[in-house]
């Protein structure tokens, strides 16, 4: 069986509160033996250090997510550092820019993000960013802090917008979309981007993909954006497999400071 790692999945959602020891069993026996849970306000903290502390599987991340911008207070950034000073994080995350929802207030937005990216310089902890309608922005802000590192999840934007990040050290996480014909623009870049920057994610239970259209996403699935992406590449799935597992957990530090 293939050892995969999904980058990005919220179990702790509420999509999941029926079944998730299920879930993670099912990808466990699917080869999804790493999970990295993202954050994306103050009151899922203790819900994912929770799951995290019981499973050996779940790696925990914490941060203020953009589009909850009514769900932060500035006093959640001083108490994001000491879940920081915890040691128990792999990331600063889920944090970044959305220019894409209406209604989210972009000067707030920038706010947390660039208070959340000096908390990772701080603690020397990567990033997972989400950047909708801000992809530009957010590359711009990288380059006036750096030192950085971490990975823009579900990417959506141009193949020059991608070179530029890894060529910055950032990586991509690529989940469900590419899985879709006419997602186009993202297979040719997945098709074509250096393999070690390449982070694969399920977002679940977000953007299934085409095989699970309309249904809930899992972590499990994750095997099926793998197939994808090696079908694209023209490579063998052992060989994306390996190289993305050891890309997610190479940039988390987990076979470093972590189980």
């Amino acid at each position: 069986m293939l050892k995969l790692a999904d980058s990005h999945v919220h179990l702790d959602a509420a999509a999941f509160a029926e079944d998730r020891d299920a879930v993670i069993t099912r990808a466990a026996d699917a080869g999804v033996s790493t999970l990295v849970l993202p954050a994306v306000d103050a009151a899922s903290w203790p819900g994912i250090r929770a799951l995290s502390e019981v499973n050996e599987h779940v790696f925990p991340a914490f941060g203020l997510h953009p589009m909850y911008l009514a769900q932060h207070v500035p006093e959640h950034v001083d108490q994001l550092a000491t879940w920081l000073a915890h040691g128990d994080a792999v990331a600063v995350g889920e944090i970044g820019l959305d220019f894409h929802v209406a209604g989210l207030d972009p000067q707030q937005q920038r706010e947390y993000f660039l208070k959340q990216l000096e908390l990772a310089q701080q603690f020397d902890l990567p990033v997972i960013m989400h950047a909708r309608g801000a992809l530009e922005e957010v590359i711009q802000t990288l380059r006036r802090m750096p030192g950085l590192r971490g990975v823009v999840h579900s990417f959506s934007g141009s193949e020059q917008q991608a070179k530029q990040l890894w060529q910055m050290g950032f990586h991509i996480g690529i989940g469900g979309p590419v899985t879709y014909d006419r997602a186009q623009r993202l297979r040719r870049i997945v098709a074509a981007m250096p393999l070690e920057f390449l982070l694969l994610e399920s977002d679940a239970p977000d953007q299934p993909d085409a095989a699970h259209r309309g249904q809930r996403n899992e972590p499990a699935y994750v095997v099926d954006v793998l197939q994808c992406i090696a079908a694209l590449r023209d490579e063998p799935q052992a060989d994306v497999a390996a190289t993305t597992t050891d890309n997610t957990r190479r940039l988390f530090g987990l076979d470093r400071s972590h189980r």
